[in-house]
């Protein structure tokens, strides 16, 4: 039976259980539900006790979520006293085996508590949906980050690689993960369903998604890839151009990864973005060998934030006169074409967030190993392209031969790569921090 129907299966088994065994007696508290779910040795009645969990949970109120969060903190912990215990046991006598008892009670029984509860069919789902629920809550309650941190522990042995499918999105696509799709877009919007059909169907755009057997139909994220024979310097190049001659007709030299997005808001900081790339990048190799360069052409969302946190105003004269700049030093911005070039390259590399680059698609693509190959001007003259960088779009390069390097160079000393002809936006003087 595949996957996907036996968790049907055991679905409407466990919900018609968990209606007979749990309706006719007086609810206990959500508390005690959970205790129940620790106490419990039969597999079937921990599914059931897990089912009724979620099922709970998902009708509560925001208050009672929030109580629910911080009953999980404060009652689900580790206790001190079996942790000192097994300490003072491993002092004495550092064997394995009282190593493994330490590592058991030191660890928090919340973590046990979200096993439990992902035995059960679909609960994957909803434990990626909780944790949305979570994330909105931390600001407010910086206590739960200690929760929190446990969800992704957890989420980040679920969702590995080895866990993962690559699947390509076209037209003949279950019209479910069609839409969602079009519904998580998050860097170039799909109006409807003919946009979407100019990115994923013609010959010369491909479209990836990875899939865990978890989350049906759902794609934790997606890539979006245009062929040509140059290197896209703006997104209309890509966007208002969709139909191009055949493949038959010309060898492709370029794929262009021109959008980038996950699917999961509760998967957040669960890092997918790196394999995908170098799968797709492995894909498009074998399937067109006369593809030489891999790049992207990405927004700069950082930017302008970063700009109008400047306090001395400049000439604004150089991007559009509606805009207002600041920035810290006047004398790197003019009228000249290049002064905003200028100012977008010296960010990327001066600007650091952990001694990373600060902006987050830079970090991104270097982090996996890519160089800053060029930064376009009016390469995004979209609402959401001028608010977040003035239109600036930059292409980052994916050598195969020198991936490696890069990502080592970055996270060992801070370097990053950048193609040699950039070298003369390069303000020394400058200070972006």
């Amino acid at each position: 039976m595949p996957f996907n129907k036996l968790q049907d299966f055991l679905a409407g088994l466990i919900g018609n259980q968990a209606h007979r065994l749990f309706s006719p007696k007086p609810h206990l508290k959500l508390d005690d539900l959970l205790e129940k779910l620790m106490g419990l040795t039969g597999e079937i009645s921990a599914l059931i006790t897990a089912r009724e969990i979620l099922d709970r949970y998902r009708a509560l109120s925001s208050d009672e979520k929030v109580k629910f969060f911080l009953s999980l903190e404060k009652n689900f912990g580790a206790k001190p006293e079996l942790i000192s215990y097994s300490f003072d046991k491993y002092s004495k006598n550092p064997s394995s085996e009282n190593l493994n008892d330490l590592y058991k009670n030191a660890e928090p029984k919340r973590i046990e508590l979200l096993r439990r509860l992902n035995q059960t069919p679909n609960a994957t789902h909803d434990l990626v949906a909780m944790r949305v629920d979570l994330l909105a809550l931390i600001k407010d309650y910086p206590v739960l980050k200690v929760v929190d941190s446990e969800f992704r522990q957890l989420f980040s042995s679920w969702f590995t690689r080895s866990f993962l499918t690559l699947s390509q999105i076209n037209w003949s696509t279950s019209a479910e993960v069609l839409e969602r799709i079009i519904r998580y877009e998050a860097v170039h919007e799909i109006k409807d369903w003919n946009d979407l059909r100019n990115r994923i169907h013609p010959p010369n755009r491909r479209c990836f998604a990875f899939f865990h057997p978890a989350l049906i139909n759902e794609p934790l994220i997606f890539v979006e890839v245009a062929l040509t024979d140059t290197i896209p310097k703006s997104i209309s190049d890509i966007l208002d151009d969709p139909l191009s001659v055949p493949i038959s007709d010309r060898g492709y030299t370029t794929a262009t990864f021109y959008s980038i997005s996950n699917c999961q808001p509760g998967l957040t900081q669960i890092s997918f973005g790196n394999f995908l790339i170098k799968q797709v990048v492995q894909e498009l190799a074998i399937e067109f060998p006369s593809i030489k360069n891999f790049v992207t052409l990405s927004p700069v969302p950082g930017f302008s934030k970063w700009l109008k946190a400047k306090k001395k105003p400049v000439s604004n004269n150089v991007v559009n006169p509606n805009i207002e700049l600041h920035a810290q030093d006047e004398s790197i911005l003019d009228i000249e074409e290049k002064s905003l070039r200028k100012l977008v390259f010296n960010y990327l590399l001066k600007s650091k967030k952990n001694d990373l680059p600060a902006d987050p698609v830079c970090r991104f693509h270097l982090g996996n190993g890519a160089s800053i190959y060029e930064i376009n001007e009016n390469a995004d003259l979209s609402e959401k392209g001028m608010s977040q960088s003035y239109g600036v779009m930059v292409n980052y390069l994916y050598d195969l031969t020198s991936i490696e390097k890069n990502h080592e160079d970055l996270f060992s000393s801070g370097e990053i790569t950048y193609r040699d002809k950039l070298g003369s936006l390069l303000d020394k003087d400058l200070r972006l921090n």
